[in-house]
């Protein structure tokens, strides 16, 4: 079956400025002490729920499933583009990446002591986006916890080029809010959240939800 039209182009955006965005976002985390902290926590949570396998789902080169692991998570990455998972398995060749969507993901039932979706749902469009969060409740054990970052707005940005190379990646800004009541219909209630204003090279704020499917006992 043909992937939708949104899939194709994504992929095929990212594998065009892999390379640029690994030179663009390899230290990206050391002067964000927020995100840090919120990934921080994601990891103490994993642990303490168990230690077991955690997917980075949207992966892209590898740099935050590679902080992850630095915390001690038993973690590997999923994402949509070879391109950029060529350079996550050439920069933490001791990780395990596969290349997958999120609107199906290749992980049995119930497998998951984690997962995290950071800035990848925002090229999910909003009619699909209750189908993701369905695939996250699948795929997660009871218990286990979830991670979205996001940009939050309300109209999607549309990028035609970037580095001088010709893409079509459209970027869909959404309200915390908004993400929060689709992650509850899915079984997925956040249990925290935190907002960040934007750097100044960036345009929007940002949000960072954590959730967590109910233990089976509840």
């Amino acid at each position: 079956m043909a992937s939708p039209d949104f899939l194709t182009s994504t992929r095929t955006s990212y594998d065009t400025i892999a390379a640029d965005t690994a030179e663009q976002w390899k230290d990206g985390l050391a002067n964000q002490p927020l995100e840090r902290a919120v990934l921080a926590t994601f990891a103490e949570l994993v642990t303490t729920a168990g230690g077991g396998p955690v997917a980075d789902i949207g992966c892209g080169t590898g740099r935050v499933t590679g902080h992850l692991h630095g915390l001690g998570v038993d973690v590997f990455g999923i994402d949509l583009s070879p391109g950029m998972l060529e350079i996550a398995r050439r920069d933490h060749p001791g990780l395990r990446f596969d290349v997958g969507s999120m609107t199906a993901l290749d992980v049995p039932d119930t497998a998951l002591t984690g997962l995290m979706a950071y800035y990848s749902t925002i090229h999910i469009p909003d009619d699909l986006l209750p189908q993701v969060f369905a695939e996250f409740h699948r795929v997660l054990a009871p218990g286990g916890h979830a991670l979205l970052a996001f940009q939050i707005g309300d109209e999607p940005l549309r990028l035609s080029d970037a580095w001088g190379h010709d893409i079509s990646l459209t970027f869909h800004r959404r309200r915390p809010e908004q993400v929060s009541a689709l992650l509850a219909a899915a079984g997925l209630p956040v249990h925290a959240h935190a907002v960040r204003e934007p750097a100044p090279d960036e345009r929007t704020p940002h949000a960072y939800l954590l959730a967590r499917k109910p233990p089976a006992d509840h």
